[in-house]
């Protein structure tokens, strides 16, 4: 099992089944996961909270991050977003891409769209290893 499906297996009775995530592809490049926003995740202005679209963002790139960096974790040290336009209920599309790597550390950028392609939000965030690969990680592949 590679590092994102173990991850996926792992995640529902995580944080990530609590929002809903659904995994729809990746590699040590890139990550997309996806969103089907309902009324419980927006706030008082009927549009999804800005905490869900953040937590969906740094979901997104931990995960091109672990990948990348072949690793069993790594930790959010730095998360900058700007939020562009309102996101509604409905479909929404998180990519996640590899801007930089150096070391033990890794800089990502992370973007959100709805069904239409509008573009509500985009992300960069800094990540640092938290546990490197055990030898019994390795031999379960």
């Amino acid at each position: 099992m590679d590092i994102l499906d173990k991850m996926v297996a792992e995640g529902n009775e995580r944080f990530w089944g609590f929002l809903g995530c659904r995994y729809i592809k990746g590699n040590e490049k890139e990550v997309q996961i996806a969103l089907t926003a309902g009324e419980h995740h927006t706030n008082s202005m009927g549009i999804i909270h800005g905490g869900v679209l953040t937590s969906l963002m740094d979901q997104a790139m931990g995960m091109v991050a672990t990948a990348a960096m072949a690793v069993d974790s790594c930790v959010t040290t730095n998360l900058n977003v700007h939020f562009l336009a309102p996101m509604k209920q409905g479909e929404l599309m998180v990519t996640a891409t590899v801007l930089h790597q150096a070391g033990r550390s890794l800089t990502a950028q992370s973007e959100i769209r709805d069904a239409s392609g509008t573009l509500g939000c985009m992300a960069t965030a800094t990540f640092r290893v938290a546990r490197s690969k055990t030898p019994s990680t390795e031999s379960k592949g």
